[in-house]
């Protein structure tokens, strides 16, 4: 990069050389078209990694007690997985792992620096908003006319978005109060060991502890995480829509049948080479097959790669989530490459980039994870405990684990701690940021108390509470990005 302000040529590239020869105008283009067609991809590795984490939810193990009356053995099938525990760390945690796992590469491409990366700090702050905003803006209106979800169990989204406030409140002790503009190695460890204590709290909460809960009733919720004429389906990934067709429910890891499991794997790569399927010849326009043909031949690419993904049935779905993982983490390597380059060749400021595109692009599993939630679910929590899980996930780990590595490094190697570039910048949105979600949450507060659940309603007030989130948005996004700019 041998010219921030446009006045030169970027020497950086993303493939071959030649790049450089292209024009800034064409290299950007096609910079921001790469990052569109990753976002897609994330999009659609995240509906697999869904249906995974559905099947690792679903997991049960047998328990034998003896009857007290009859001194017979009794067996009866128990969850594995604590509901409150499954949405904050494979939920929460899975779909904001595309953030995670930018600002972890990010750290260790600076590793040996006295200054924090600016991608890492600034994409999770944005995607916070991201989450916060046009997620709740969707989900609200995700429901069908005149449907309600509510929230089943206030008293955990308490404790959950307590930790979520909490968190951004802490960032900013750090950055502005504490140690102004550094991070030290106690503050990195504390940033981090404060997602056990939301852990231990959540699940504190879920089962009444004394002492440790707050004493509100729990509302009724469905025996199964996803109702059971949902949870037996397998994804065919279409970024247009999720498809699902009828697979056997049984877990396949429990069945001797290899060649059902080599059927299932081959039925993948067969879907994933479908231009069209049985709903699309249905279709009367020629134009609109055509279309949809094309679309599908864009999406072919990843179609075939994600296809390497066992099927979620195979081990309870613990292949299937472990790969997604690796898939998303590989989709955000490139996304960091193509934002350096964007910086690069237009001079925008690396953070406005990080609070617009990047946390809009790496945030959309978020949003895929919830809608998903919405429709399915017969309750709200899962679908707005992932938006105030995953912003509680973006600071104790995916600015927390990063900050570990730099701080540790630094201590060790130059007993120097991190310095934090444009602290200042981020600070204000971190201002910003907290004081808009005030009004995401009163607004929501204010439809349980009227309508009597957070999500859906009447179509007409659904869709002005999605306006006005998304209004939110944009304050949060035209603030912060004058801010660092230096405008303001």
């Amino acid at each position: 990069m041998i010219d921030m302000m446009g006045h030169g040529v970027c020497e950086s590239y993303l493939l071959f050389p030649g790049e450089t020869a292209l024009g800034d105008a064409f290299r950007t283009f096609l910079y921001f078209l790469g990052l569109a067609y990753c976002f897609i991809g994330l999009s659609a590795i995240t509906a697999r990694f869904f249906s995974s984490m559905e099947n690792v939810v679903k997991q049960t193990r047998e328990v034998v007690e003896i009857d007290p009356q009859t001194n017979s053995k009794v067996v009866r099938q128990e969850k594995v997985w604590n509901y409150t525990i499954a949405d904050i760390t494979l939920l929460a945690f899975g779909t904001s792992f595309p953030q995670i796992s930018l600002a972890t590469i990010d750290a260790l491409r600076n590793l040996g620096e006295l200054y924090a990366g600016g991608l890492g700090p600034g994409t999770l702050v944005g995607s916070a908003a991201f989450d916060l905003f046009p997620i709740h803006a969707v989900c609200v209106v995700v429901p069908k006319s005149g449907e309600l979800k509510k929230i089943s169990d206030l008293a955990v989204w308490a404790v959950e978005l307590f930790w979520s406030f909490w968190a951004y409140i802490w960032l900013y002790i750090i950055l502005k109060v504490w140690t102004p503009d550094i991070v030290t190695l106690w503050e990195a460890l504390l940033t981090v060991l404060q997602f056990g204590l939301l852990l231990v709290h959540a699940y504190a909460q879920d089962k009444r502890w004394p002492y440790l809960s707050i004493p509100l009733a729990r509302g009724e919720r469905p025996e199964e995480w996803v109702p059971e004429e949902a949870a037996s389906y397998k994804h065919v990934d279409n970024v247009d829509g999720p498809m699902y067709h009828n697979v056997p429910a049984s877990d396949l890891a429990e069945s001797s049948n290899e060649l059902h499991v080599l059927a299932l794997w081959k039925e993948q790569f067969v879907d994933a080479l479908m231009l069209e399927s049985a709903e699309t010849k249905k279709l009367y326009s020629i134009y609109v097959r055509a279309l949809r043909m094309l679309w599908q031949s864009l999406l072919a690419p990843w179609r075939l790669m994600f296809a390497l993904v066992p099927p979620c049935q195979i081990a309870h779905g613990w292949f299937a989530f472990i790969c997604s993982l690796t898939f998303i983490s590989g989709i955000a390597y490139v996304v960091t490459k193509l934002t350096d380059l964007i910086s690069c060749v237009t001079g925008i400021n690396a953070y406005v980039i990080a609070f617009t595109a990047l946390a809009t692009g790496t945030s959309w599993p978020d949003l895929v994870a919830s809608k998903i939630a919405a429709e399915r679910q017969t309750t709200a929590d899962s679908a707005i405990a992932n938006i105030t899980c995953s912003n509680s996930v973006n600071i104790y780990v995916g600015i927390g684990v990063p900050w570990l590595i730099n701080t540790a490094y630094n201590f060790i190697m130059y007993r120097e701690p991190l310095r934090i570039q444009n602290a200042a910048g981020l600070s204000f949105s971190l201002i910003v940021f907290f004081s808009t979600s005030v009004g995401c949450i009163s607004v929501l507060v204010l439809r349980r108390l009227t309508l009597g659940a957070e999500l859906g309603g009447p179509k007409p007030w659904a869709w002005l509470t999605s306006v006005y989130l998304m209004l939110l948005w944009v304050i949060f996004l035209v603030l912060s990005s004058l801010k660092v700019s230096g405008i303001i």
